[in-house]
């Protein structure tokens, strides 16, 4: 009995989710979040970043070509937040990207991003000289 009662509960999660992520609606609101939250700013300051690895005459198709990948990308992290986050939970997001701190949040994601991703470089090479102690 136990086992038919799971069968059907996981079937009807399946289901659920399945028609979450089937429902065009929803899925533009997740990318709209996305998008309000600051999380693209953070790919193009990762492009700029690889962008410098690039010889300058080559950087504009490189740039053609990163972009194109983006929504790829963009579609993967909407399943994320569709398996993760209900559409009540959305509106929520949407409704506090679209506040004043929820702006202010937004617009500092990649600066933000830039200068933890430093901080955590410097972690990351007071580590490896305390993890060179004890290797020895």
């Amino acid at each position: 009995m136990k086992k038919v009662l799971f069968t059907i509960a996981f079937i009807a999660s399946v289901q659920f989710a399945s028609a979450q992520t089937n429902d065009a609606a929803f899925r533009k609101d997740v990318l709209k979040v996305i998008q309000v939250s600051g999380a693209t700013s953070q790919f193009d300051a990762a492009k700029k970043q690889v962008m410098a690895m690039v010889p300058a005459e080559k950087q504009a198709a490189f740039a053609i070509e990163f972009d194109a990948t983006l929504p790829a990308l963009y579609d993967k992290i909407v399943d994320i937040y569709i398996q993760t986050y209900t559409k009540e939970d959305l509106k929520a997001m949407l409704a506090f990207y679209d506040s004043p701190v929820g702006k202010k949040m937004a617009a500092n994601a990649a600066p933000i991003m830039e200068k933890s991703m430093a901080a955590g470089k410097e972690w990351g090479q007071g580590l490896q000289t305390i993890l060179m102690k004890y290797m020895n």
